[in-house]
């Protein structure tokens, strides 16, 4: 192989990386915009609930894997339990911790939605190890990939595509949807969409719901690349997925996509071509200097704000 090859080749390999993480980026972000966009709250325990679904997946796993099912039923069954699971989380959270507090002053939700992430890190390092644990290797590797394994792996490129799918059926059932109406009418005029009939407090819940199925969603998919996890992955990829909602503008779902990759692309290749000690700065730098020059994000609308 030429220089220039394994110069293309490294180049490749690292923005595959930094699709693949960029991908997950957005997954959650688009869980922080969803809420933000239909009620102006950010979700910190989102995070929370990702890492919750991951756990979740390992149990399913294990307990299939010990009944030597098929790697794909495998799969769609940990997926589907850990989905259902942490869109109840979602449920419960929004129910316990932000549905008394919708119109206390903004700073009451916030300090609840940082005490219901630490509570539910303690919750999982009781129930289950504050220690790295081994997540299996769900996602298959089909023959007809393994001669792009150079530079993009078979489990990167099928993460990439699933995440775009869910992301494109996630705009159309905002779009074209009556609950996607719903979210929009609410996030436009609260009152105004009671008025019209709309049930706000169910739309507000499966707002919290299909948030928490893009986290768990996202979870099992990068768990089963990386190959483990422990109690603070959640915490760790929320701060990042939070500034990426930021980053492509907080309230827009396709500002929410193109600030993950953003933010997977700079991280990835600040860390193969600078330092992996550097990856945080860089990405959080690029965050500084779009909002300095667009305050409201990529992709974000300015608002004008009532005083």
């Amino acid at each position: 192989m030429t220089e220039s090859n394994e110069i293309l080749t490294y180049f490749l390999e690292l923005f595959s990386s930094g699709l693949t993480r960029g991908s997950i980026y957005a997954l959650l972000a688009l869980g922080y915009t969803l809420v933000y966009g239909v009620i102006g709250l950010i979700n910190f325990a989102h995070g929370e609930v990702y890492m919750v679904g991951a756990f979740i997946g390992l149990i399913v796993a294990g307990i299939m894997s010990i009944m030597d099912f098929n790697i794909l039923a495998i799969l769609f069954v940990t997926l589907t339990f850990a989905m259902i699971y942490a869109a109840a989380y979602g449920f419960t959270i929004e129910k316990v911790a932000y549905k008394p507090l919708r119109k206390a002053p903004r700073l009451a939700p916030l300090i609840s939605a940082i005490g219901m992430s630490i509570f539910l890190r303690e919750y999982v390092i009781l129930a289950q190890t504050p220690d790295f644990v081994s997540f299996p290797a769900l996602i298959p590797k089909p023959e007809f990939l393994l001669a792009i394994k150079d530079y993009l792996e078979p489990t990167e490129l099928l993460i990439i595509v699933s995440s775009l799918t869910v992301m494109i059926l996630l705009l159309v059932l905002i779009k074209r949807t009556k609950v996607g109406k719903a979210m929009r009418s609410i996030s436009q005029d609260r009152e105004m969409a009671m008025l019209l009939g709309i049930n706000v407090n169910q739309t507000i819940s499966m707002t919290f719901m299909l948030g928490s199925l893009l986290a768990a969603f996202g979870a099992i998919l990068i768990a089963a690349h990386i190959g483990q996890i422990n109690y603070n992955i959640g915490f760790i990829v929320g701060i990042k997925s939070f500034t990426a909602a930021v980053l492509g503008g907080i309230g827009s779902i396709r500002g929410a996509a193109l600030g993950g990759l953003v933010l997977g692309l700079t991280e990835s290749f600040a860390t193969g071509y600078i330092s992996s000690d550097y990856e945080d700065v860089f990405a959080f730098s690029v965050l500084v200097l779009i909002l300095i020059f667009k305050p409201a994000g990529l992709l974000g609308k300015a608002t004008a704000e009532k005083v």
